[in-house]
C-alpha cells in the first residue's frame, strides 16, 4: 500500500499538469475510457473439457484454447478466451461445476468431455445424459450463445460395440440440439507418436496446433 505523504504528493503532481494541460487530460480520459469500453465489451469464448482444454503436460501458452486466442488476436477480434478445462473430468464432474462456470456471461461454449467416461467404461447412456444436461443448462442460462460440442473417438480396447455408440453420441446431441460440431477433436493427432506426450493420449505442443487448427475451422465463422 502506498504511504500517505507518496499518495498526497502524487495527486499533486496530477493536478498541477491537468490544470497546465487540460486539453491533454481530457484527450488522455477519452482514450483510456474509450480502452475500457473495448475490454468491457469484448465477447467470450468458454472452453469446457478435460485435460485436452487444460493443455496436460504443456505450458499453458501451448494449450489449443490459447493457440485459439493466439489466432483471434492476430486478426484483431474483441474476444477473449477462458480456458475452463480440468484435468481428470468426467460427464458428472463436468456436469456438477457448470453452474459454477455459468456464472459469467459468455457467447460461444465449446463443451470437450466424455473422453475420460470412455476410458472408465461408464455407460454410454450416462454419458449421454450428462451431455446432454449441460448442453441444457447452457442453452437455459445464455439462450443466444452458440454451443460447439467437440466429437471425441476411443480405442478399441473396450470392444466395438462399446466403441462405435461412444462415437455416434456427439453427432446425435449436435443434430438434436441443432449446435456445432467438431466431428473428431484429436483428427491428425490421436494415434499419431509424433503429435503425442508419451503417455500416447495427450497431444504435444505440435499436436496441440493441430488440434487448434481442427477447433478454429469451426469456431471461427462465429465470431
Amino acid at each position: 500500500m502506498k504511504i500517505m505523504g507518496f499518495y498526497i504528493a502524487m495527486c499533486v503532481i496530477l493536478f498541477t499538469v491537468a490544470c497546465n494541460n487540460s486539453t491533454k487530460s481530457h484527450q488522455n480520459e477519452i482514450n483510456t475510457n474509450s480502452i475500457q469500453s473495448i475490454k468491457d465489451s469484448s465477447k467470450t469464448i468458454v472452453f469446457f473439457g478435460n485435460s485436452l482444454t487444460a493443455g496436460y503436460g504443456l505450458d499453458p501458452e501451448q494449450a489449443f484454447p490459447a493457440i485459439i486466442q493466439q489466432k483471434i488476436d492476430s486478426l484483431h477480434l474483441n474476444w477473449q478466451i477462458v480456458n475452463a478445462g480440468v484435468s481428470g473430468e468426467t460427464t458428472t464432474a463436468g456436469l456438477a461445476r457448470i453452474d459454477w462456470i455459468l456464472q459469467k456471461p459468455l457467447n460461444i461454449f465449446v463443451l470437450e468431455l466424455g473422453g475420460n467416461d470412455g476410458l472408465r467404461g461408464i455407460p454410454l447412456d450416462v454419458t449421454e445424459q450428462n451431455l446432454q444436461a449441460i448442453i441444457d443448462k447452457v442453452k437455459a442460462k445464455y439462450p443466444s450463445a452458440n454451443i460447439v460440442l467437440a466429437g471425441m473417438q476411443l480405442p478399441p480396447n473396450l470392444g466395438i460395440k462399446y466403441t462405435k455408440g461412444f462415437a455416434t453420441i456427439y453427432p446425435k446431441l449436435a443434430q438434436k440440439n441443432n449446435i456445432m460440431l467438431i466431428p473428431f477433436l484429436l483428427e491428425g493427432v490421436g494415434g499419431n507418436p509424433n503429435f503425442n506426450q508419451p503417455d500416447g493420449i495427450h497431444p504435444n505442443a505440435a499436436g496441440a496446433k493441430i488440434v487448434a487448427d481442427n477447433v478454429w475451422k469451426i469456431i471461427h465463422p462465429l465470431l
